[in-house]
């Protein structure tokens, strides 16, 4: 994890937020909406990339916690918005290969130009967000507690607990811890809003 600084994703959508719509391509090409990729009873959606230690972290896990959510009725999408320019371990052909070792069956999205990062005010990777079967935001925050260099085991105890309590229609867990991890790689002078965002 040599030169990886953490952040923490301290910019939030307020609860009960409606989850900003998008249209995003994968690796192939195949485009994917917000109403592709929920599932009846909500969705997980997951600022994730290649190269990250705190995503490769949690990599594994992932795939089970994903495959829990759909049995569940709730989807699961991965989305990296990195500069593939800057950083080309995140380019598409690399995110077909992340999902290929780390069995992802989620759909795991290439948002070029940054607006769909800057309309949750995703900060770093990973962020997590749960939309309810509304698609209104019930969680933003940790998968767990664990990071690559405090020995705690990747249980995704935050973010279940949040799809579990979405799940019995009881309120939004409080407090919600933040994510932290590496920044998400803005493009030069893209590291604002543009207007209209």
């Amino acid at each position: 994890m040599s030169g990886m600084a953490e952040i923490a994703s301290t910019r939030t959508l307020p609860l009960a937020s409606p989850g900003p719509a998008f249209l995003l391509p994968d690796a192939s090409g195949r485009l994917f909406s917000l109403d592709d990729v929920r599932g009846p009873k909500g969705l997980v959606l997951a600022f994730l990339c290649n190269h990250c230690p705190f995503v490769v972290h949690l990599a594994s896990a992932l795939a089970d916690f994903a495959d829990t959510c759909l049995a569940k009725g709730v989807g699961f999408v991965g989305i990296n918005s990195n500069d593939v320019t800057r950083y080309p371990a995140d380019s598409p052909e690399k995110m077909r290969e992340m999902q290929q070792t780390y069995h992802w069956s989620f759909p795991y999205l290439h948002d070029d130009t940054q607006a769909v990062a800057h309309s949750y005010l995703a900060a770093c990777t990973p962020d997590f967000y749960l939309l309810d079967e509304g698609l209104k935001l019930t969680y933003c925050g940790q998968f767990d507690d664990s990071r690559p260099s405090n020995g705690r085991p990747v249980t995704g105890a935050s973010l279940g607990s949040a799809v579990t309590a979405m799940l019995a229609r009881r309120p939004p867990l409080l407090p919600q811890h933040p994510s932290s991890g590496c920044s998400i790689k803005w493009k030069p002078g893209n590291e604002k809003p543009q207007p209209g965002i």
